[in-house]
């Protein structure tokens, strides 16, 4: 029985083959069962890589249209390279761009129209918080002294205190002589009649209604003579009318004392 503890003799060193002997290895291929390693020439090639395929090319670049326009040859010393670059527009210098208007004063147009109307509501408001004011002239004033009043009509109280004075030698009801005021609107329709001396007559410019220097009507739509208005002699001697007291023909009113003042 052959003994295990014993050391196995080395094997013996095999001198590499010569150049002939590794053409021949490498015509025929590697051994079976030999191991391929990294090291040296004598390993075994790897097979190649496979090829990558070419990248995209970028599309070419639109030409620009030049008509009209003068280029310059790029050169490191010429007039372009010495030019300094222009900074390129912001959004906000395109979005400022406007055939009209920018849009900063856009909204200072809107900010304006804004601000009117909420004044225009503010004072409306502040209006309706206080009560409404008739500017009407007083219902009585003083006139001036009797001397100083020619026989006929007197307009200088029309315009502003809607009264004429008239001053006749005979009244037609009172029979004297004296003062009467008439009130200048007419019994229509309420228009504004005009005195005319020449036929020595009023007349309504409105619908054509006539009436004689005593206050009746005589021609057109009036339905009734003029008003008159109380007239008196006030404290200091001068004529003093009252408008708030109205006499009428029709009702016989004309008869009373105030209605004619004698002189």
């Amino acid at each position: 029985m052959p003994d295990d503890t014993k050391p196995e003799a080395p094997a013996p060193k095999i001198a590499p083959p010569t150049g002939g002997a590794t053409a021949a290895s490498s015509a025929t291929g590697p051994a079976p069962g030999a191991q391929a390693t990294g090291a040296g020439p004598a390993a075994t090639p790897h097979a190649p890589p496979p090829a990558r395929p070419a990248a995209p090319r970028p599309p070419a670049a639109p030409i620009p249209d030049l008509a009209g326009k003068t280029t310059t040859a790029a050169s490191p010393g010429g007039a372009a390279a010495k030019a300094p670059a222009k900074p390129a527009a912001t959004a906000r210098d395109a979005d400022d761009t406007s055939p009209l208007l920018t849009r900063r004063a856009w909204m200072a147009v809107a900010w304006g129209a804004f601000s009117a109307a909420s004044a225009a509501a503010l004072a409306a408001t502040g209006r309706f918080m206080f009560p409404n004011v008739l500017n009407e002239p007083p219902q009585q004033f003083k006139a001036g002294f009797p001397n100083e009043y020619g026989m006929g009509v007197d307009e200088r109280w029309k315009e502003k205190f809607g009264v004429w004075i008239v001053r006749v030698p005979d009244d037609v009801v009172a029979r004297a002589s004296g003062f009467y005021a008439l009130l200048v609107t007419c019994t229509h329709l309420g228009c504004t009649p005009n005195y005319l001396p020449a036929e020595a007559k009023f007349k309504c410019p409105c619908h054509g209604s006539g009436f004689r220097t005593t206050g009746i009507n005589f021609e057109g739509p009036a339905p009734r003579p003029l008003e008159r208005a109380r007239i008196v002699l006030a404290d200091d001697g001068q004529l003093l009318v009252d408008k708030a007291r109205k006499f009428q023909f029709e009702l016989g009113q004309w008869t009373d004392p105030e209605a004619f003042l004698k002189a």
